[in-house]
């Protein structure tokens, strides 16, 4: 009972509903997605296809039948691979990729199954491979976006203030070229002071 329905909630992704609302969200979801590419498809469709002086008529009749249509399909694309996804997160106890790619094959072959076990069969493989390439790229993306870690977080190296300008170098080699300079430098200024 109780404690089924708590370990799927916990396991839900990042940013996306518990399980059960999930269905729901995603069917509304891919409804609006299907609703507004279908009106782009279909209302350039009508728009090319209608005589000079019916082409607005022709874009609005276009979005206005075929628009819903493919927003209901998507809807029922996204429905049902949401309710294998959920099933098989509540059997597994984890979400995976593998839950992905499992219902993207349930559900083409669900979709297709009034065609007989052929077709059925055949969109299987082209939904589980279609969502084994969008998990992978998924993966793919974030590991090429996530910061590189590198071990256990450690303090920075502390930097020791610079020694007194009266202290001596710790090298000999930096007193030597220090001395030098000084050198030098004395000799060219007095140089040139005596030349003026």
């Amino acid at each position: 009972g109780g404690t089924a329905n708590n370990s799927v909630d916990k396991m839900s992704e990042h940013g996306r509903e518990p399980c059960p609302d999930r269905i729901v969200d995603d069917m509304g979801g891919a409804f609006a997605m299907g609703s507004i590419g279908g009106a782009i498809w279909h209302g350039v469709k009508g728009f090319r296809n209608s005589p000079k002086g019916e082409r607005v008529a022709g874009l609005m009749h276009g979005v206005k039948t075929r628009s819903p249509v493919l927003g209901g399909n998507f809807a029922v694309w996204g429905g049902l691979f949401s309710t294998f996804d959920c099933s098989f997160a509540y059997m597994r106890k984890k979400e995976d990729p593998w839950n992905a790619i499992a219902s993207g094959a349930l559900t083409g072959g669900v979709l297709a199954a009034r065609a007989g076990w052929k077709a059925s069969s055949k969109n299987a493989l082209v939904g589980g491979v279609l969502l084994a390439l969008i998990e992978g790229m998924g993966i793919l993306i974030g590991r090429l976006t996530a910061p590189a870690v590198a071990g256990p977080m450690m303090a920075p190296p502390a930097i020791a203030p610079p020694p007194p300008s009266n202290a001596p170098s710790s090298s000999p080699s930096q007193q030597q070229h220090s001395e030098t300079f000084h050198d030098k430098y004395a000799t060219e200024s007095s140089t040139v002071a005596q030349r003026h």
